[in-house]
């Protein structure tokens, strides 16, 4: 994962593929064909306090698919 500080969000990169992530709520983006700056073709932003546990259950399935256990949460 690469973290980008922006004025009012962080903005995170993860090293997954788009189709690999569970976002029921469509808080990331596919960024595969846009060439932006970091490793994996998610992006998604963090903006508040209130969203951090659901990103961090996004930032844990690209973890564990890094890990190798072939699943992804």
């Amino acid at each position: 994962m690469d973290v980008v500080p922006q004025t009012k969000r962080l903005r995170l990169s993860l090293n997954m593929t788009f189709a690999e992530i569970n976002d029921p709520k469509g808080f990331c983006k596919d960024v595969s064909s846009l060439g932006r700056w970091g490793n994996g073709d998610v992006e998604v932003g963090l903006a508040t306090l209130d969203e951090l546990p659901y990103v961090m259950g996004l930032v844990r399935q690209s973890f564990e698919r890094q890990m190798g256990n072939g699943e992804v949460a």
